[in-house]
């Protein structure tokens, strides 16, 4: 079996994590690739005491990787997606970070989850992905035309609100006065959407939700549609402006431009261990289990 593994720095703590997991790989004779920047600073920090093949793009790695690691946060899992696009490769999240809805196995569990990957007891959470239709020089300001949480229209360089013309299947819905707007994937609900007053949506559900930042109508609530519909903003503004992201990325766009999002064509597999599921996952990150009643 072959293992991609990628994080995007290096920390002290990433020495205990790649040593595991590389003592598991290894075990099952399994073939490692690294990315190429993280190999070299897990060189230069005496990490690693052979030598494998790495990748730099998208394009590097072999349809036929079984698995790629990905190590770090959630925003570390988020561009491991752009390595994988279309590839269908399923990502296996290390947490490193802090919260960890995306990036769910803990350190303290890689050695008794990673085998279970070669004895196929896993599932596959397959997440829907956003795509984005917009001015040429904005798409192009991105590296992918994609993302796995949500695509966020919102102000910048101001203090006043910016106007959102929001349409849902060529219908019109309302006119956002807000700070912006967040259109959020069910995987993205736990993102800055949940920090915005959005639900909670569970990874299976066919939906998108609209979520508001700082709406001035406080009757404006955020709202779940079908993923199936197609939204046209049109976004005006007292500045020139306004602040285009998807996922961690961001560009910016002058106003009175129009932009359309849609589920895009392709999805991205999570794996997903009998013990480290969503549910269970929201359990322990946001304590659910901590009430004295239970």
């Amino acid at each position: 079996m072959k293992f991609a593994i990628y994080a995007q720095n290096y920390k002290p703590i990433y020495k205990n994590i790649v040593d595991k997991i590389v003592f598991a790989l290894q075990e099952h004779q399994a073939e490692i690739i690294f990315e190429n920047d993280f190999y070299n600073l897990l060189n230069e920090n005496k990490v690693l005491n052979f030598t494998c093949q790495t990748f730099s793009s998208h394009n590097d790695i072999a349809d036929d990787t079984n698995f790629f690691i990905s190590i770090g946060g959630d925003g570390t899992l988020l561009r491991a997606a752009n390595f994988v696009k279309s590839k269908n490769i399923p990502i296996v999240g290390i947490n490193a970070g802090r919260l960890g809805f995306l990036a769910n196995v803990q350190q303290e569990a890689i050695s008794a989850l990673i085998p279970l990957l070669f004895s196929n007891q896993y599932t596959l959470s397959r997440r829907t992905l956003l795509q984005l239709n917009a001015p040429n020089h904005a798409i192009n300001s991105f590296n992918v035309n994609f993302a796995l949480n949500e695509i966020t229209v919102t102000r910048k360089n101001t203090t006043s609100m910016i106007t959102v013309d929001t349409y849902i299947n060529d219908e019109f819905l309302a006119t956002y006065w807000a700070d912006g707007i967040i259109i959020s994937t069910p995987t993205g609900s736990t993102g800055y959407s949940l920090s915005c007053g959005g639900p909670i949506i569970t990874p299976d559900s066919n939906c998108l939700v609209i979520t508001p930042i700082a709406p001035h109508n406080l009757t404006t609530r955020p709202l779940i549609i079908n993923d199936r519909s197609k939204i046209r903003m049109k976004i005006s503004s007292r500045e020139a402006h306004f602040l285009l992201s998807l996922d961690s990325e961001m560009a910016t766009v002058s106003t009175d431009s129009e932009i359309e999002i849609a589920l895009a064509n392709h999805t991205v597999n999570m794996v997903e261990f009998p013990s480290v599921t969503f549910l269970r996952t929201l359990r322990s990150k946001l304590l659910w289990g901590e009430d004295k009643r239970n």
